[in-house]
């Protein structure tokens, strides 16, 4: 298969912290997780043909991951697995705040994923490569191999884009702030958080944040907001994407379900503003159960909810 999508980044196994239960114990549902691998799951899922670019170790959880992208039809000819370093993993737990990570991930088979292991010719003969901060978080090493793979689409007129998922406890906002701003300025399609924006740039504006990403070079941004939807800009015009209102059970995975699901529908041939809005639905979708990737949602599911979507809020607010 040749991948239309190629998504680079860290998987890791995830635990899932369940509701008490009666007698006092706690329960934890496996699962998967790693932001770019939840991504392929959903862009696999709208029917697009995905591949993963990471390194796994030659564990149970790397086994698991192996078996996951097989069920979902994700290629992994671009998948690494090594004796030396182990798979990572996380755990999720919740409150009344929201939902927290504890990750288990220093020296992960992904962090020691370097520039030489970059398939170059694989990403010259895709259609895009999809990375994030965490792809470059987790490691200089991790980093270094995310940068030649960006060089490598450039060069060979693939499309990037990327998602800022900055997480604090992988490296200082200066650090990352600046590593970011090189990525984002090579990328045609920027997907930022507007918490990691703030965080990164001092910013409170949205339309600011728009303009900030715009004029580093992206042709499209989508500034993802959870509840409050997303807000997408061209250079030629912007429009608010409401969120689908939802009963909210677990939000892990949310942002990387809308990615996925965003590039599925461009890749398909959807202009941004309708790949947004399907990409909305799912990710609101995806919040009605637990876990990263259980909960993706299928086309059919999509379609269906697509249509209370539409009648909500005009369907947007244009600017």
């Amino acid at each position: 298969m040749t991948a239309e999508l190629l998504c680079m980044g860290e998987p890791m196994l995830e635990f899932n912290q369940l509701p008490l239960q009666p007698d006092g114990a706690r329960h934890y549902l496996e699962g998967h997780g790693g932001d770019t691998s939840n991504a392929a799951v959903a862009a696999a899922r709208q029917g697009t043909a995905v591949g993963m670019i990471t390194g796994l170790g030659r564990d149970m959880p790397g086994d698991s991951f192996m078996a996951l992208w097989q069920r979902e039809g994700i290629d992994t000819s671009t998948v690494t697995r090594t004796e030396r370093y182990l798979t990572g993993v996380y755990f999720v737990t919740h409150d009344e705040t929201g939902h927290h990570f504890l990750h288990y991930r220093t020296n992960s088979a992904a962090a020691m994923y370097g520039p030489d292991d970059v398939p170059v010719e694989a990403i010259s003969r895709t259609r895009m490569l999809y990375l994030s901060g965490i792809s470059q978080g987790i490691s200089t090493m991790a980093c270094d191999a995310t940068m030649a793979a960006m060089d490598v689409a450039r060069r060979n007129g693939v499309k990037i884009a990327y998602d800022t998922n900055y997480r604090p406890r992988l490296w200082p906002p200066a650090r990352a702030a600046a590593v970011m701003r090189a990525a984002m300025e090579t990328v045609d399609y920027a997907m930022p958080g507007i918490e990691d924006v703030q965080t990164l740039t001092g910013l409170t504006d949205p339309d600011a944040m728009l303009d900030y990403y715009l004029k580093l070079g992206p042709g499209v941004v989508v500034l993802k907001m959870g509840g409050a939807g997303a807000y997408l800009a061209t250079p030629e015009a912007r429009i608010r994407i409401p969120a689908l209102p939802v009963r909210t059970v677990d939000a892990t995975g949310a942002g990387d379900t809308f990615c996925g699901s965003f590039l599925a529908r461009i890749l398909a041939g959807d202009s941004p503003e309708p790949a947004a809005r399907y990409a909305a639905v799912a990710a609101a979708l995806k919040c009605t159960g637990y876990g990263a990737v259980a909960p993706i949602p299928r086309p059919a599911q999509i379609a269906r909810a697509m249509l209370a979507y539409e009648a909500s809020e005009d369907g947007g607010l244009r600017s």
